[in-house]
């Protein structure tokens, strides 16, 4: 796990450590079962305070991305979950409305994009 806190970033240190794990969750760089470093631990590790951990954690929680198990930790949870899938959702969407975006830049017809689109899919 891979965390860089940005001193200029809007995003609070917290919500900083929380959308990195949140994004490496979501791109299975961190795969499901997979026990995070301890608040304490993560807290050294990123020099920062065990409040800051304690309230990036919780928030991945509350957001169904890890469960805490006492004794054992923070263990991210499985991916067919709801909660993640609706994350995942979200990514395509920006995804796509992104990509909207783009064509209209250059003028590209509705059609030319579902065609790319297709012959996108095609080749996976």
């Amino acid at each position: 796990m891979r965390i860089v806190i940005s001193n200029q970033s809007e995003l609070p240190i917290y919500a900083q450590i929380k959308e990195q794990i949140k994004e490496q969750i979501l791109n299975g760089l961190i795969n499901e079962g997979t026990v995070l470093p301890s608040i304490r631990q993560l807290a050294k590790e990123l020099g920062v305070s065990v409040i800051t951990t304690t309230r990036a954690y919780n928030e991945l929680e509350s957001e169904g991305f890890i469960s805490s198990v006492q004794g054992k930790g923070s263990i991210v949870r499985k991916r067919d979950n709801n909660v993640i899938r609706e994350q995942y959702l979200k990514k395509i969407e920006q995804g796509l409305e992104s990509a909207i975006a783009t064509a209209e830049l250059i003028n590209m017809p509705e059609e030319e994009l579902r065609d790319m689109f297709e012959i996108l899919m095609k080749e996976r």
